[in-house]
């Protein structure tokens, strides 16, 4: 009986030190190195989550370094940035190339290189063509913006486009693990030709709502309401923003277009006397037996690793 106390007392002395060596490995691994070139409004939404997971160092040489200390993160060069283990490139798709020709000599071999551009076909191609071979490439688009992500990131969407190396599944289950994000992967090219639509429509509608302000606020309906709350989600968003979504996306014109057409058809339907309606936007037969309006390719959804 004694010896098997004793037993017991030694077991439980054996895990008990067991689990202050883990305790005391984990607290002294090594955080993650993360730099953020840019620190615009999706800059410091970025850095205000990431800071808690890694040792974040920031550049923008249009923010002052007390702006940057006073949301808490360490300003650093343009180097500094570069010799992160992951490096993220929050700046206009128009100053990509640029952002990264800055960074191409200061970079790490095996470092991840990731942007958060709203549109994946274009900087997918200036970050294959200006990126080194020596580092991995992320596409991502976070799904969301300061005004959706007031709360939290939690339930968010982020969808991430491997592009190059084997990075993707490292930055997939940080965003998982780390901010409770809802990761889907796509292509470059699956993800603008769904933006188009997505993003495109949603920013063109809300550009128009706001130039026909002031809008009734009193007798309003809910489906009323939901849509002014969607406006109010992009209507402070960065000039930029709208550009890259309306110009930068190669599907977003003929989004654009089908939209308009169809919109012109409906306005003649209601006023015939109103112009004829254009030939875009009339109907024509269909593979599927059902009239089709527009010329839309099918979309290839991309696949979600959390279903």
């Amino acid at each position: 009986m004694h010896d098997r106390c004793v037993r017991a007392v030694v077991i439980r002395q054996a895990s008990a030190g067991a689990a202050q060596r883990m305790t005391s490995m984990s607290q002294n691994a090594p955080r993650l190195a993360l730099g953020l070139l840019g620190f615009g409004a999706f800059g410091r939404l970025a850095a205000r989550h990431l800071r808690p997971h890694a040792t974040l160092v920031v550049h923008d040489p249009a923010v002052t370094t007390w702006d940057m200390a006073a949301h808490g993160v360490r300003p650093g060069t343009v180097a500094d940035v570069a010799r992160a283990d992951v490096v993220v490139l929050a700046v206009p798709v128009g100053a990509l190339a640029t952002a990264i020709r800055s960074l191409r000599p200061h970079l790490r071999p095996g470092a991840a290189v990731v942007d958060v551009g709203s549109v994946k076909v274009e900087p997918a191609a200036v970050m294959r063509a200006e990126l080194p071979p020596f580092v991995d490439i992320v596409g991502t688009h976070p799904l969301f913006g300061p005004e959706s992500a007031h709360a939290g990131l939690r339930g968010h969407k982020i969808a991430l486009c491997p592009i190059r190396g084997r990075s993707t599944a490292r930055v997939a289950a940080f965003l998982r693990a780390k901010l409770g994000l809802r990761v889907l992967l796509t292509t470059p090219e699956d993800h603008d030709r769904e933006a188009a639509v997505v993003q495109g429509l949603t920013h063109l509608i809300a550009k128009v709502l706001t130039r026909m302000e002031p809008l009734p606020t009193r007798l309003t309906t809910r489906s009323f309401e939901h849509l002014m709350s969607a406006t109010a989600m992009v209507r402070h968003d960065a000039p930029g923003v709208f550009e890259a979504i309306e110009r930068a996306n190669p599907f977003a014109a003929d989004v654009r277009e089908r939209f308009l057409a169809l919109a012109e058809a409906t306005r003649a339907e209601l006023d015939p006397r109103s112009s004829p309606v254009p030939t875009t936007a009339r109907a024509r037969p269909s593979t599927t037996g059902r009239a089709e309006t527009g010329g839309q390719r099918p979309v290839r959804h991309g696949t979600d690793p959390n279903r």
